[in-house]
């Protein structure tokens, strides 16, 4: 009798172990969604997250919005960003209309640096994919996934116009930390492709005050590379950047263009 119920005693006790150890991870994972206003119709949230302490934040508004977010490790994170919290009550995190965001984190080794993203928008009919832990070409195309991934990028977007282009992604593929990004674009129809990958810190700052830019801004390496690049004007300009190499690369522009037909900036720095 004694044998059979601590044989019992012992296999409750296991199952409860691992329910609270299922509870607690589940418990790690926060999603916060704040709807308000009228016509907030057709919002469309799908969400997979694989790992511990994942937190997406969320303000939504506007209506025929969809959004997909897959976060596999630990300490990601999506938005609304932490500069000026949650724009729910002044039209932001979303809040336009027919907006298309697919965003991808992963961290694969431990311990994990954390993935971010954070974001705005509130205009229309833009199409943001961002991957941090996978290299996407320029085309879209999303290559194998990191075998070694340990997170720590950043991006924080911010998105004001409409009908604008966005996609990006951030990997190491090693033990290192950080890229940031930033980008803000306040103009229309612009077609921004942003990608950074390697150890080391690296940086862009993007900043797009009018509407037709076609931009291709790539870091790749071993270096520090940093880039601050703003664009305004009458007339869309065609930007081409290319920072790669060993040895620390810096790159500012600020671009203004009056040329009927657009301008054209190509600048490779490093080998």
């Amino acid at each position: 009798m004694m044998y059979k119920f601590l044989k019992k005693f012992t296999i409750m006790l296991f199952v409860w172990m691992v329910f609270f150890s299922i509870v607690n991870k589940l418990k790690a994972n926060e999603l916060y969604i704040s709807q308000i206003g009228t016509g907030n119709d057709d919002f469309t949230l799908n969400s997979t997250q694989e790992g511990e302490d994942n937190k997406i934040d969320f303000s939504v508004g506007g209506s025929g919005n969809t959004v997909t977010i897959d976060q596999k490790g630990d300490d990601a994170y999506i938005g609304y960003t932490s500069l000026w919290g949650s724009g729910a009550s002044w039209g932001g995190d979303l809040d336009g209309n027919d907006n298309n965001l697919n965003l991808k984190q992963l961290c694969n080794q431990t311990p994990c640096g954390g993935d971010r993203f954070e974001f705005h928008i509130s205009g229309n009919s833009n199409d943001v994919d961002f991957y941090q832990g996978y290299h996407v070409t320029n085309s879209g195309t999303v290559l194998t996934p990191d075998d070694y991934e340990y997170g720590g990028h950043f991006v924080r977007l911010d998105i004001h116009g409409s009908n604008n282009t966005f996609l990006g992604s951030q990997r190491s593929n090693n033990s290192g930390h950080e890229h940031s990004n930033i980008t803000n674009i306040y103009g229309n129809n612009n077609d921004v492709y942003m990608r950074q990958e390697s150890n080391q810190d690296k940086t862009m700052n993007l900043t797009i005050n009018n509407s037709y830019n076609d931009v291709d801004m790539i870091q790749t390496g071993s270096a520090s590379h940093s880039a601050t690049v703003t664009l305004s004007g009458s007339y869309g300009t065609d930007l081409d950047l290319l920072q790669q190499g060993g040895t620390a690369q810096s790159y500012t522009l600020s671009q203004s263009c009056q040329t009927s037909g657009g301008c054209s900036v190509s600048v490779t720095q490093g080998q």
